[in-house]
């Protein structure tokens, strides 16, 4: 409970298959927040892969969140509130809370929040925290960026609320790796295998990601999340974030992050999106997903039309490897990508 405060409610919600699913969402018919498909557990060739990324990865993990932590703690001089983005910021975010709490001596308290695509955050929950600490001491926090529809789509709802509560969010996002340049705050500007990227529920609190349907949630209350309680004796959250805290206890005081061109990573991006829409004919630019983290959430939860590489042999993307082969997903690879990986989703007709 120190850890992370969520502001979701426990949700019931009919399973959709993940192709009907994908059918709904690219008809119109409905929005993805109001669906959800069924998790499943990975294999255990898929857990493997697993476990060998974040023991190759663990020291370059523990240094960004203490370096992204030490950045947190050089922008509010007071007391702090995370609020991370649910699912993929509450890890960050509850080793932010424990660096920030145990490196740097600071109040911190942890809340994760959802917030959706076209649909943008949670109101409810905004203002639930605003009643309890004040506005200067936010810090919205995930994982990463892809092509900066969450930074945007925070961006704009932030200051939305911001319009209408007459108050001062700072609507930035803080993140360990800002791929096209639209965080606010990053511990680097390189696509890296996050460890905790590499899974779902039971790295993330045994949470769904969000749902917004107005058949389980009413409009006073939270987003609603499934609970995965099945998945209990195989949950390996509390298990991740000890033994990266651990390492980060480790770690002596890092300098702050090198200065990003945020321009040269906008430009990059915009490029990298044009060329893949024209090379391979994708209609919906939502539909590419660049980066490490995201193509492994479209090869999880998505319809993927193809996995990109830019080295097959590299251990960054072996889990991507076993995702690919276990969906039977074709999987290019692209020397000049300017990431280590993305995914395309499939365009139904």
């Amino acid at each position: 409970p120190e850890d992370v405060v969520f502001l979701l409610k426990p949700v019931q919600l009919a399973s959709t298959p993940v192709a009907e699913k994908e059918r709904l969402i690219q008809s119109g018919t409905r929005h993805y927040s109001e669906l959800i498909s069924r998790e499943q557990l990975p294999s255990p060739v898929y857990l493997g892969v697993f476990h060998a990324a974040l023991q190759a990865g663990l020291t370059r993990f523990a240094q960004h969140v203490l370096r992204l932590a030490g950045l947190i703690a050089a922008t509010r001089p007071g007391a702090i509130t995370l609020v991370s983005l649910a699912r993929a910021g509450t890890p960050i975010g509850v080793l932010l809370r424990r660096t920030l709490q145990g490196r740097y001596r600071r109040a911190v308290v942890h809340y994760s929040v959802s917030l959706i695509r076209g649909r943008g955050i949670d109101a409810v929950a905004l203002r639930h925290i605003l009643r309890r600490h004040a506005a200067e001491s936010l810090v919205f926090v995930d994982g990463w960026t892809g092509k900066g529809c969450i930074a945007a789509e925070l961006a704009a709802a932030v200051e939305r609320y911001n319009r209408e509560f007459r108050s001062a969010v700072d609507p930035g996002l803080f993140v360990l790796a800002d791929l096209c340049g639209t965080a606010a705050v990053a511990a680097s500007a390189e696509d890296w295998l996050i460890p905790s990227a590499v899974l779902g529920a039971t790295v993330s609190g045994l949470v769904s990601r969000s749902i917004l349907n107005r058949e389980v949630v009413d409009p006073g209350d939270f987003h609603g999340c499934l609970y995965y309680r099945e998945f209990e004796p195989v949950d390996l959250s509390r298990w991740l974030v000890d033994l990266v805290a651990g390492e980060i206890a480790r770690q002596p005081h890092l300098p702050g992050a090198p200065v990003a061109d945020r321009g040269h990573l906008q430009r990059t991006s915009a490029k990298f999106l044009a060329d893949v829409q024209a090379r391979y004919g994708v209609r919906d630019v939502n539909h590419i997903k660049p980066g490490i983290g995201e193509a492994t959430r479209v090869l999880l939860r998505r319809v993927p039309e193809r996995l990109l590489l830019r080295d097959s042999a590299r251990a960054d993307v072996a889990h991507l490897r076993v995702l690919a082969q276990e969906k039977g997903v074709c999987v290019t690879v692209e020397p000049g990508l300017p990431y280590l990986a993305a995914a395309l989703i499939k365009e139904l007709d």
